[in-house]
């Protein structure tokens, strides 16, 4: 009986996790950007928000949509359009449509009124807002 107890307090002894630094923040502080693993233009422009895919910690995944920028006067928010065509069997024509995406804009982007840009979608970060701004096709 002595043994076997002497052989539970054995087993359940922890040792110190020893942690490891993070590869994200080195490769950060290395290149001055992360990869975000698609194949767009990173902005030169460097920012410190935690919200942006390429200097902070948000990670992207799922759609990708190409669209205008038809607003921007919230805060490091814009509003996207993006025209698209449904089919309509009965009439054997299309109509067209419009989706509207709220989206984070990095300040590193900075995509104004106007702009063709590409979003990504991400975690939600607010109630209406689950897209970040990857890339800013024209001005």
């Amino acid at each position: 009986m002595v043994a076997d107890s002497e052989k539970k307090k054995k087993t359940t002894k922890r040792t110190k996790m020893v942690k490891k630094p993070k590869k994200d923040k080195e490769k950060v502080k290395a290149k001055g950007y992360r990869d975000i693993g698609v194949d767009i233009i990173v902005p030169k422009k460097r920012c410190d928000d935690r919200n942006c895919p390429f200097h902070g910690t948000l990670s992207v995944r799922g759609q990708m949509i190409e669209g205008e920028v038809i607003s921007d006067k919230m805060q490091r928010t814009v509003i996207v359009e993006k025209n698209y065509r449904r089919y309509i069997p009965k009439y054997e024509r299309y109509e067209l449509r419009t989706g509207r995406y709220m989206a984070h804009n990095p300040p590193c982007i900075n995509a104004r009124t106007g702009a063709k840009v590409k979003i990504m979608e991400c975690r939600p970060l607010s109630k209406t807002k689950a897209f970040v701004v990857i890339e800013q096709k024209t001005k």
